[in-house]
């Protein structure tokens, strides 16, 4: 892990084309602000792992009822 420090206003760039900008600190808490391309999905962590859960049930699922199909 890269840890860096930034102040209000300042910014980091990943990859050339995703902006990552600290825009307010109160106590604990940082405000960001992230400028990506549209194609380039950004989530909070622990929405992805929700995504990521998700999808992994569904595939075993998913599969589950396709390997039963196949053996009718």
């Amino acid at each position: 892990m890269l840890a860096l420090s930034r102040k209000k206003n300042e910014a980091l760039v990943i990859n050339n084309n995703i902006e990552v900008t600290v825009l307010e600190i109160k106590g604990d808490q940082v405000k960001i602000g992230i400028t990506a391309p549209k194609e380039i999905p950004v989530y909070r962590k622990e929405v992805y792992l929700q995504i990521q859960k998700e999808n992994e049930e569904a595939m075993s699922s998913a599969s589950l009822t396709a390997l039963s199909d196949l053996f009718k």
